[in-house]
């Protein structure tokens, strides 16, 4: 299959440890006066997983237990987030989506780094009580199943001559691992990458597929854009062990030593996008 690959080389996540050297040497940094607050400005286009200034890539999910209670969960979202201001400059991007299971909501966010995370989650007017106050009023009930700290390590592109592609679907593919180990993460991934290259079933749907890795390096996590649900749906039918010709790339992968039971798999559709004006 022709493809593009990158790899991102986490020069962000450099930079914020810099920042955090710096700020405990410098007394004057605790000093600075506090900007002005973004507004919170709503949009339609699903965000690039593969930017380059986003150091973390938050992922998390909710179950609400109906498709009414999905919709209204999402709407209580779009109202809590769009009557507020933007709750941190180191946020770069807050994304929600509908899952095609109608029950679940997942949660995607760009971060700048650790540090601004870090300043965010300390701050006291940071909305996030709030926010979440707001949706649990008007959707009781709601279960949090987690969430998912990650790095983006390595992209794949289909050929697309240079353009991007708005996806019709996004699917979320968790594979757990067998205790912490970034190099057998980064290995893992490193074979999914080779496998998709040398795989000759063209138009399968896939966009591209971006593979995170879990900060606590027991997971990975591929954001995979694809043209719609369907295009997912047929081939998981064709392959019939999951994406992927049979191929020796692929059979590797699917052997690949120390990958954990209890992976899954799930279909999501855009629901609201917010970013700071």
């Amino acid at each position: 299959m022709s493809a593009t690959t990158n790899t991102n080389t986490n020069t962000t996540a450099n930079k914020a440890t810099d920042t955090t050297a710096d700020k405990a040497t410098d007394p004057a940094a605790s000093k600075t006066p506090s900007k002005t607050p973004s507004k919170t400005l709503s949009t339609r286009t699903h965000p690039d997983p593969a930017r380059p200034d986003a150091g973390l890539a938050f992922i998390s999910t909710w179950s609400t237990g109906s498709p009414e209670r999905q919709r209204a969960t999402l709407d209580a979202i779009a109202r809590a987030w769009e009557s507020r201001p933007w709750p941190h400059e180191g946020l770069l991007s807050y994304t929600v989506y509908a899952g095609s299971d109608g029950s679940t909501v997942l949660h995607h966010s760009h971060w700048r780094d650790e540090e601004a995370h870090r300043e965010f989650s300390a701050g006291a007017r940071n909305g996030r009580d709030a926010r979440n106050a707001d949706i649990d009023a008007a959707v009781p009930g709601i279960e949090r199943l987690g969430l998912s700290r990650t790095r983006l390590y390595r992209s794949w592109h289909a050929a697309s001559g240079g353009e991007r592609r708005e996806p019709g679907a996004i699917v979320i593919v968790k594979v757990p691992f067998e205790g912490p180990d970034a190099d057998r993460q980064r290995a893992w991934v490193d074979g999914v990458l080779e496998a998709l290259d040398s795989d000759p079933v063209e138009g399968k749907g896939l966009i591209s597929a971006h593979f995170h890795v879990g900060t606590d390096g027991r997971e990975v996590v591929n954001y995979a854009e694809w043209e719609s649900e369907q295009a997912h749906i047929d081939a998981l039918a064709a392959a019939g062990d999951g994406v992927g010709s049979p191929t020796p790339q692929w059979r590797r992968v699917r052997a690949f030593p120390g990958v954990a039971p209890g992976g899954t798999v799930a279909r999501y559709r855009f629901a609201y996008g917010f970013v700071p004006s």
